[in-house]
């Protein structure tokens, strides 16, 4: 059996474990899904290999992937890339073509490999800017621009692959593998530097959490690859033998949950939140009986404690809430679901119950770039779950809570450094142990809790911390809130900025036919949806302490976006950029 120490050997494992998986990565093009066997993704990961090394590339060389939609081409080209020794630079597609000339320049990549026409436009704009850059290829067929398949043709010729195997032989787990850059809230990107053995380690002692049925299951992956959550989670989808199909994009993941029916998704809160508030909308469309049955298992759900806690009668109710209603919810997402994985941001606890209800658990995880990424996770077997939590730390990795609070994590799984930044890295890594930023603690029984970011912390003019997050978290179970920043730093109270959802303050607008007119800047402007959401800030204000409390708030007629700045690709908030960009709403609730 091979032993997994480096990233290229997770496929040479799942061949020979699970001799050779029919459906080991899946694409659909041209509307028919194309299946690659793992050994055809190990032959076209070694004519890869070859050709790069007639290509003339040295061990080190950088190598950036740049795709807007996961596939199976991504995935070889990492193989191929990590085998010669040569390191990959994922990039998100949706960045500025500033940020790509940035981090092209910056990790001196000598290839890009581009998705489609879209991307390869943006680079072509900074192209002429990037001096390390050979050669630009695409996955895509799109004139005027080389072919991911020259390369393949490339390396047809196996006479080279005893230099292939001798390139993998010196590639050491300490070496690096990968850079990544993290766009973070304000600035130029980092690049993380994750070694074999950082993302290696992460894997193997993530493995236990996660409750599959090994060469029997099947994933459908959307979240982006180039975010290391999703990439990791690939490799441990491979060490596991499951089937894994790349979702054609964001909007098409309803059409492609039900045609591949997966058994494993992962998803970030606010994926989630959409996914329950369209049930949810549909819900509310019934009328007599079924509406009523709909809304008791909706209230059973919000209640929910795992293994049996609330007594037999509450399971004899929701054995009939499962039979009755959430056996449609899981219909709706394919039939097989049985787990999502939800990372990079909090997760709302009434989802946490609510999926669990529904028996489509959502297992919550914990993790930074930086740390290749878990630190911790839930798990539902042998007790391991615990709602409004992030799990409990992985194996080989230690963490310990700061005097002001702040998650420190030392491990195998730790990053190697920023790329070029020492003076950076030594501000992060200290004695060993990472400084996540992170505000957490540990609950009697171990479970991680995350309760903000300590840089996001602020305190009001008269001395009290906020912990926007927290807030946000909370407001944003609202249906009437897509997103909300909570500010009031130095000021004397807290308030905040809001992005209405426009969909559904129109369908209440319908429902009591109110005239609230027709652009956003007309809808955020009326009386009645101000004291509408003012009905909504105030019920949900009872849940804090009256410092805590937001007293004023302005609506934004903008949709928050990554493309128009207010969001990172994660889907962060870029704090700095939104309160910048609405100065005038700033001074309006405060002067």
């Amino acid at each position: 059996m091979t032993s997994i120490t480096r990233l290229f050997d997770f496929p040479y494992y799942q061949q020979d474990k699970y001799t050779s998986i029919p459906d080991a990565l899946v694409t659909k093009q041209n509307g028919v899904w194309v299946k690659t066997s793992t050994q055809e993704y190990i032959a076209k990961a070694n004519a890869l290999s070859r050709a790069f090394l007639r290509m003339g590339i040295q061990k080190g060389d950088k190598v950036a992937l740049i795709s807007s939609n996961n596939r199976t081409e991504w995935n070889i080209m990492d193989i191929g890339v990590l085998q010669t020794g040569g390191q990959t630079v994922p990039i998100y597609p949706t960045i500025s073509e500033q940020d790509y000339e940035y981090i092209l320049n910056h990790s001196e990549a000598k290839y890009c490999i581009v998705s489609d026409v879209e991307v390869l436009a943006k680079v072509n704009l900074i192209k002429d800017k990037t001096p390390y850059l050979k050669e630009v290829f695409s996955f895509d067929k799109i004139e005027g621009c080389k072919n991911w398949e020259e390369i393949l043709s490339l390396g047809v010729d196996a006479s080279n692959q005893n230099d292939v195997e001798d390139r993998k032989n010196n590639v050491k787990p300490d070496d690096l593998a990968t850079i990544i850059y993290t766009s973070g809230t304000t600035g130029k990107p980092k690049g993380v530097m994750l070694s074999h053995k950082n993302i290696v380690s992460d894997v193997l002692n993530s493995a236990p959490r996660i409750p599959f049925e090994a060469g029997n299951s099947k994933a459908l992956s959307f979240l982006p690859v180039c975010h290391i959550f999703e990439r990791m989670i690939l490799y441990l989808y491979q060490y596991y033998g499951v089937s894994i199909y790349f979702g054609e994009s964001i909007d098409k993941i309803s059409d492609n949950l039900k045609e591949v029916k997966p058994t494993v998704i992962t998803a970030v809160p606010r994926l989630l939140e959409k996914v329950y508030d369209k049930i949810y909308a549909k819900g509310a469309e019934l009328t007599g009986i079924k509406k009523s049955l709909f809304f008791w298992a909706i209230d059973l759900g919000l209640h929910y404690e795992p293994y049996g806690a609330n007594g037999a009668w509450y399971e004899f109710q929701l054995k009939i809430a499962r039979k009755l209603i959430f056996s449609k919810w899981k219909e709706g997402l394919g039939g097989n679901l049985e787990l999502m994985v939800s990372g990079s941001a909090a997760l709302q606890t009434r989802l946490a119950r609510i999926f669990a209800a529904a028996e489509i658990p959502v297992m919550e995880g914990y993790g930074l770039t930086e740390t290749s990424p878990v630190i911790s996770v839930n798990d539902l077997r042998n007790h391991g779950f615990r709602v409004g939590t992030v799990g409990k730390v992985i194996g080989c990795v230690e963490v310990k809570i700061a005097e002001d609070g702040e998650i420190l994590c030392k491990g195998p799984n730790v990053m190697m450094g920023y790329y070029k930044d020492e003076k950076l890295t030594n501000e992060v890594i200290v004695d060993g142990y990472f400084h996540t930023g992170d505000i957490g603690e540990f609950d009697k029984d171990g479970f991680l809790k995350i309760t903000d970011r300590k840089k996001e912390m602020f305190k009001t003019s008269g001395g009290k911390y906020i912990a926007p997050q927290i807030i946000e978290n909370t407001m944003k179970q609202s249906r009437f809130i897509e997103q909300i920043m909570v500010i009031g730093e130095g000021q004397k109270m807290p308030a905040a900025f809001i992005q209405p959802n426009f969909d559904f303050v129109k369908e209440w607008a319908a429902i009591h036919k109110y005239e609230i007119g027709i652009t956003n800047e007309e809808i955020v402007a009326n009386e009645k949806v101000i004291h509408r959401f003012q009905e909504e800030i105030d019920t949900l204000n009872t849940k804090f302490g009256h410092w805590e409390q937001i007293k004023r708030f302005e609506l934004t007629p903008d949709i928050w976006s990554i493309e128009g700045g207010h969001l990172t690709p994660t889907l962060k908030l870029k704090r700095k950029i939104i309160l910048k960009q609405y100065d005038d709403l700033f001074h309006k609730i405060y002067n």
